[in-house]
């Protein structure tokens, strides 16, 4: 029996023609987008009452997670986030006021970056010098703030006592990227995705191990991210509610949770 002859491969130019004719499908399909989340904005005005950011970022990270845990992926993990940042901030910008003020601390171009990643090139971004103008930015209508966490601001025990904005991201949100170098924060619901990290803040004067040891003890897995101003910032396994009975009996006289986030898509 004779052999099947193999399938010459195509030539450079049919390459080619083939990625013009992609890019031009994905051109339409991104105006068709687009055009979607216009009628969105029109359908809730339509829809009367006042308008409420639209921001969700428990659905955007089980959105993203999906389409990264895909079977027989070819595009990388990077790509994906990338990709899908700038088409749900853009329908974002569209359905109303949406901006993000930045503190970066001594690392504004690391927070800058770090910001752009998380909400692409859609929403005005704001420098600002002052954690505090960042937060007060968050608590705009349409508004996030994102802070880097330096060893010389605590900043985040501050939301101990805010009663409208919650850390709802850490950024980057890729373990790839790098490590966790700053939060974000607004007046946004959060909610469990299935994949979460609880932050939580304690001024307990214990070490952070002998901290760690007492929330072990309750079922409660923890690991430190920052310590400042005679508080510390701990990463909880899981999605915690504030009026959890475990935190209620953890070390500290001023303590409590501060927010969640969806843990890096691609650990």
């Amino acid at each position: 029996m004779g052999r099947d002859t193999p399938t010459a491969p195509p030539s450079l130019e049919a390459v080619r023609a083939r990625i013009d004719e992609v890019d031009a499908e994905l051109l339409r399909l991104i105006d068709e987008r687009s055009s979607l989340a216009a009628a969105v904005a029109e359908a809730k005005k339509a829809a009367g009452g006042e308008f409420k950011f639209g921001l969700r970022p428990s659905r955007e990270a089980q959105v993203i997670r999906k389409k990264i845990q895909r079977e027989n992926p070819v595009a990388g993990p990077g790509l994906v986030v990338r990709v899908w940042r700038e088409l749900i901030a853009d329908s974002l910008s569209r359905q109303g006021p949406f901006h993000v003020t930045v503190w970066g601390g001594r690392a504004e171009a690391q927070t800058l970056e770090a910001a752009r990643q998380r909400f692409g090139v859609a929403p005005p971004v704001t420098m600002v010098t002052k954690p505090e103008d960042a937060l007060a930015g968050a608590r705009q209508l349409g508004g996030v703030g994102v802070l880097a966490l330096t060893s010389d601001s605590s900043w985040w025990g501050r939301l101990l006592a805010e009663p409208e904005i919650r850390v709802f991201a850490t950024l980057p949100c890729l373990a790839q990227w790098g490590p966790t170098r700053a939060l974000a924060v607004g007046a946004v619901p959060v909610e469990p995705t299935g994949a979460d990290q609880t932050l939580w803040v304690t001024d307990s004067p214990l070490g952070a191990g002998e901290i760690i040891n007492a929330l072990s003890r309750d079922g409660v897995a923890a690991a430190p991210m920052m310590q400042s101003g005679g508080l510390k910032l701990f990463t909880l396994a899981g999605f915690y509610q504030k009026d959890d009975e475990r935190l209620a009996r953890a070390p500290g006289r001023l303590s409590g949770v501060i927010g969640a986030a969806p843990e890096p898509f691609d650990v």
